[in-house]
């Protein structure tokens, strides 16, 4: 967790406006109804200036999001995209974290928020490794969680919802009043979903695999850069469903996230992982940070400056 430190502006319903008066009525309808759909987004500093890191692949989720919500965003995918842009540089922070949210406003309650008019918001902080700097670098204790991720016939778990989140929330306050940084969630078969906020790799044998879209998980950008990386690394990569079981017999295990960034997990549910030197994870983890930081060739497409 982080204390927000307050910037200049924040971009709200087309506008720049002073960071104190980005306000919302108590009437607000998601905030009684978790009607909203958000995204997490890095800037980073580079050599030439402070770069979004796969910003069009974000801003494609949030509107595939608020899509299957039935959510209509009264603003295009450029216009989006530009107020992002002009945001960092109203800020002036190199390296940041962005978080564009659509909701529900206000001026009609009750369940149905078709009536609601939507709102669109963008907003951005001084935010470093979610999971800890000490965890980057020693890797994290997990715990399993009591509480299923939501399945597909509950809650759609592909759009980034609010309301998803509370399900994340009862995890993540489990692992944490337990002793443990961070939970596992289970899906409605048992099998390994993904982290309250991040997805999950497992390395066996040299073999990197994660779960699959059908397993409940959040497709995360980051998640889709790492498998591009195994690629590149010439790593043998699978989709595929795993146990319980399988993560405490793990050569590695890993989360990743635009919070999280590539985090070793060294231990889950009180067993040590591998032997905790992570060498593929490390691999990753140095190739992400070239990619973020504009130093790695072919893949400057993923930068946009601002």
């Amino acid at each position: 967790m982080v204390a927000i430190r307050a910037l200049p502006k924040i971009w709200l319903d087309g506008q720049l406006v002073p960071w104190p008066e980005a306000k919302v009525h108590v009437l607000t309808h998601a905030l009684h109804y978790g009607y909203a759909v958000f995204e997490g987004i890095r800037c980073h500093a580079t050599p030439r200036g402070p770069a979004i890191f796969r910003l069009d692949e974000h801003l494609e989720r949030f509107l595939n999001s608020a899509k299957i919500y039935r959510m209509r965003i009264p603003f295009r995918p450029e216009e989006l995209r530009q107020a992002c842009v002009d945001l960092v540089r109203a800020n002036g922070l190199g390296t940041a974290y962005l978080r564009p949210i659509a909701f529900s406003g206000y001026g009609e309650m009750g369940l149905d928020p078709t009536k609601a008019p939507v709102q669109v918001a963008v907003a951005m902080w001084a935010w470093g490794a979610y999971l800890g700097e000490e965890g980057q670098r020693r890797g994290v204790r997990a715990l399993v969680s009591s509480w299923t991720r939501v399945d597909s016939r509950m809650l759609p778990p592909q759009a980034k919802c609010a309301a998803n989140y509370a399900n994340s929330a009862l995890a993540k306050m489990e692992a944490v009043a337990a002793g443990y940084d961070e939970a596992i969630l289970l899906n409605s078969a048992g099998m390994v979903s993904e982290g309250p906020g991040e997805n999950i790799f497992r390395v066996k044998h040299d073999v990197v695999s994660t779960p699959p879209a059908s397993s409940g998980i959040l497709r995360g950008v980051t998640r889709d850069t790492v498998i591009q990386f195994l690629a590149d690394e010439g790593l043998v990569f699978r989709r595929n469903d795993f146990t319980r079981e399988e993560l405490f017999t793990s050569d590695e295990v890993f989360y990743t996230g635009t919070a999280a960034g590539i985090t070793p997990i060294r231990e889950v549910d009180g067993r040590p992982i591998g032997t905790g030197e992570y060498p593929i994870t490390r691999r990753l983890q140095a190739r992400y940070a070239a990619a973020t930081e504009g130093r790695l060739a072919g893949r400057e497409s993923w930068l946009t400056f601002a």
